[in-house]
């Protein structure tokens, strides 16, 4: 069974609005539903949306109802940081794989999500969908002076969705609490990177245009992506 765990639990402050990122109107629909429109046209079966309790309501009417997002089997209350929302959503999955994405990435191509399947399937287990970085990368001292240069050639900007064996990914979650390093985790690889430093996470190379959208100027950016997609 193929899975997709969708989040949207952010409070967009970077965003500057009243209204929470996830659901700021792009061509009259939330942002949201994009990313969801993209994983019920994926080969995913089953769609879990993780969302903030007050807005729960909002999502299966406003959204899932609304445009006929079929896939979606559960809403579920996402938690303080994007970890606790991770796990939270993870309860409601007992095997095969799932891919986790951020609602917040309205441009994610179907054809890529089903490359993150096939990839992780294929490998250990895991597998990320990233771009190449284009510009060049310095590390800085603390008092902003270049330390080094840092040659691109292997860097990699990784995006989402990232795709696990779902038994795998609940363990090494189990695994990461129990040391008590939760708190270093930025996605969901790094906890595959922690637990299993033996399996390698597959890389898939995706688009430029899978843009998370996190402040004003990324809005700029999205409405003119999908007008050039229309």
């Amino acid at each position: 069974m193929r899975y997709a765990i969708v989040l949207a639990s952010g409070s967009g402050k970077r965003m500057k609005s009243s209204v929470k990122k996830q659901f700021i109107p792009l061509m009259d629909k939330p942002l949201l539903f994009y990313a969801l429109k993209a994983f019920k046209e994926s080969s995913t079966d089953k769609i879990v949306i993780a969302t903030t309790k007050e807005d729960i309501d909002y999502v299966r009417t406003q959204i899932v109802d609304k445009y006929g997002i079929s896939k979606v089997v559960s809403i579920v209350e996402g938690g303080k940081e994007r970890y606790n929302s991770v796990m939270n959503a993870l309860c409601e999955i007992e095997d095969g794989i799932v891919a986790i994405h951020d609602g917040a990435r309205p441009f994610i191509e179907p054809s890529v999500i089903d490359e993150t399947f096939e990839a992780a399937l294929a490998g250990e287990g895991a597998s990320v969908c990233a771009v190449r970085v284009k510009d060049t990368i310095k590390r800085a001292t603390d008092n902003l002076n270049i330390d080094v240069t840092i040659p691109r050639d292997n860097l990699w900007q990784i995006q989402t969705p990232q795709t696990f064996d779902v038994k795998q990914l609940k363990e090494a979650y189990r695994i990461i609490c129990e040391k008590d390093e939760l708190s270093k985790v930025t996605d969901d690889s790094m906890v595959w990177e922690y637990a299993y430093p033996k399996k390698p996470v597959k890389i898939v190379e995706s688009s430029y245009f899978n843009i998370k959208v996190t402040t004003p100027e990324d809005l700029v950016f999205a409405g003119a992506i999908l007008g050039q997609k229309k």
